[in-house]
């Protein structure tokens, strides 16, 4: 029974539904959840899975592939070329550096140079997946720590080609059969190398001339059908496709769908993409991290635990400490630069591809490579509990911003009594803020940005870091004695996870939410939101005054023309955000709406021209 399909598939999602809750809830974070529920079902622990979780690590790594795509459609090519000093610079340093490090030391270990070439190479790699995973959860992918850790993940994954064409000629044993069945060869293996050369640019052409030209039409057709399973199937065969050329000439599977995402970055149809592909991303991600908490050798690490334990602590202090390096030199803040440097200190997940390369091409032992499988699956496993000390007793130091939260006594937050509290302090909040303060009221202001909490205060501003959608946060600042809190944070979801947090514990708050546009006001709406402060909405009816105005209308009318509208809008949104998955009856309600408002506008127009004859009669009878 422990054989069949759907067996293997409850076990895998019941361990991921029981643990990854239970990491969330102790502010371990998913992908801690994840690396346990695979070692509790994994040969070290209830033995459900056995060695085959070792293959389900080839099929899940599809999940790291989708997130690059992901990640590429959220990355406009102009963004791209503007972050290319940091891609370059400091991700090409930080393989260069680390990779030239660890073959020197294993040099002095009695290593033969073409071993310690590969296992520096190896090392030098950090994991995309948990990285990117564990920065979205926390809110800092926009920062400065989140944006250089995407430009050395990234020149790693574009590292991973010439290092693939490089370790062949480093072989100095015999070539192994690898287990698993894995290959790395490709279909151009054996032509010349000018040949592989034309193909490999020829491949990248394709992706690029499809996503640009060709695609679009196909999408087109898809949502003119009407049926949203077809938009997801194009979106999946697109990443699959690209996957099976990249990995036929050679290059990195994950590479050609980052490519691809950016190419579609400008697409009218990158939102609906983002979303098809989202739910199959996150559940193979989850998958590949239960495949590696499974894939950990309890029995190697206690018959080598000094070993072993001493090669991870050593690969990641010794990655943190370059990696920190690195960032003093590109002027990352301290507070950013550890999160940067203790985030991308762990070996990643293309290490388990270039070692099975390795043994398959000679390069490696079988002893090493299985060594060096149980270092780079402990330091992958490790690094969410890093990040998470990190966060609660290196920054909160560093920074001088969270000033005694984490701590058992009463906080400077707490002690201020603020009637208000503000969660996110960027352009948005910061404007929020300073109105209240000059009116003489003062608020508690939280953001998760270390350098823009660093740079307010150097202004003389009161503000704390720290994530405020954490309950615990919102307790130590003073949220049960507040009589207000408003919610400016920028990502949509954290919004909504910070608002069912304020509603459940401090059901006494005023919530005032700000929202990005339209259909996130809806969403706001749907969660129960009264007070909703669209930011693009106000600034269009300004906009619409002030050219009412330069056309010829007079002042008055064109504001009491604003002000219908205004009233008229948010009425109608209030009904629109309940039916607008009905798109018929959406956009039956939408035309209706439209007419409506010319109508009112109409008869206040006429009313207005009215009122005013009736002043000038008035006038007139007068003189």
């Amino acid at each position: 029974m422990q054989q069949t399909f759907f067996f293997q598939a409850m076990i895998y999602l019941a361990s991921a539904v029981i643990m990854v809750p239970v990491a969330k809830r102790l502010g371990l974070g998913s992908v801690l959840g994840y690396l346990v529920a695979g070692v509790l079902i994994g040969p070290a622990g209830l033995e459900f899975i056995g060695l085959e979780g070792q293959d389900i690590m080839h099929f899940a790594e599809f999940g790291v592939v989708m997130m690059l795509f992901v990640i590429g459609l959220e990355l406009e090519p102009s963004r791209l070329w503007r972050m290319r000093k940091d891609i370059a610079g400091l991700g090409g340093l930080q393989v260069g550096i680390t990779s030239l490090v660890v073959m020197g030391l294993a040099l002095a270990f009695g290593i033969y140079w073409k071993e310690a070439l590969a296992l520096g190479l190896i090392v030098a790699m950090s994991s995309t997946a948990i990285v990117m995973q564990t920065l979205d959860e926390k809110g800092w992918l926009k920062t400065a720590a989140g944006q250089s850790s995407f430009a050395v993940l990234l020149f790693q994954d574009l590292a991973i080609i010439p290092m693939l064409a490089l370790f062949p000629l480093l072989a100095s044993n015999q070539p192994e059969e690898v287990a698993h069945g894995s290959e790395s060869g490709s279909l151009v293996s054996n032509l010349p190398a000018w040949e592989q050369a034309v193909i490999v640019l020829a491949s990248v052409a394709i992706v690029v001339v499809t996503g640009k030209y060709l695609l679009r039409p196909v999408f087109r057709i898809m949502a003119k059908t009407g049926m949203r399973e077809m938009f997801t199937a194009i979106a999946l065969l697109l990443v699959v496709g690209i996957a099976v050329l990249m990995t036929s000439v050679g290059l990195s599977p994950a590479l050609g769908a980052f490519l691809a995402g950016v190419v579609l970055a400008n697409s009218e149809y990158r939102h609906e993409l983002e979303s098809s592909i989202d739910p199959f991303k996150g559940l193979l991600l989850g998958l590949f991290f239960i495949s590696v908490g499974s894939s950990i050798d309890f029995q190697l690490i206690i018959s080598k635990p000094l070993l072993i334990l001493g090669l991870v602590s050593g690969f990641m202090i010794c990655k943190a400490a370059i990696l920190f390096a690195l960032g003093k030199i590109f002027k990352v803040r301290t507070a950013q630069n550890f999160i940067f440097s203790f985030g991308l200190s762990q070996v990643g997940e293309f290490a388990f591809v270039l070692l099975s390369f390795s043994l398959q091409e000679g390069v490696l032992t079988k002893d090493i490579t299985d060594i060096m499988m149980a270092v780079v699956a402990i330091s992958m496993a490790l690094t969410p509990l890093v990040m998470v000390l990190n966060d609660k007793l290196i920054l909160s130091r560093v920074c001088k911003v969270e000033e005694g939260l984490q701590v058992q006594r009463p906080s400077d937050v707490e002690e201020q009594d603020n009637p208000v509290i503000i969660a996110g302090y960027g352009h948005f909040g910061n404007t929020i803020g300073r109105f209240l303060r000059a009116n003489n009221v003062t608020a508690t202001v939280l953001d998760n940005d270390s350098d823009n909490v660093d740079f307010l205060r150097r202004m003389g501003l009161k503000v704390y870091y720290g994530d405020a959608t954490r309950y615990e946060l919102l307790d130590i600042a003073g949220a049960n004695k507040a009589q207000m809190i408003i919610i400016a944070i920028n990502d949509e979801e954290k919004r909504l996870e910070m608002i069912e947090t304020v509603k459940k514990h401090f059901p006494h708050l005023h919530i005032l939410v700000r929202s990005t546009n339209r259909n996130d006001a809806y969403d706001l709406m749907n969660a129960g939101m009264m007070h909703i402060y669209r930011e693009t909405f106000d600034t269009s009816l300004r906009l619409g005054i002030d050219a009412l105005k330069l056309l010829g209308h007079r002042a008055h009318e064109a504001t009491r023309s604003a002000k219908t509208f205004f009233i008229h809008d948010e009425r109608t949104l209030k009904h629109l955000s309940k039916i607008r998955n009905d798109e018929e009856l959406y956009l039956n309600t939408v035309r209706q709406s439209i007419e409506e408002l010319e109508m009112i506008m109409q008869a206040d127009r006429e009313a207005m021209n009215l009122g005013a004859i009736a002043g000038w009669e008035r006038k007139a009878e007068n003189a």
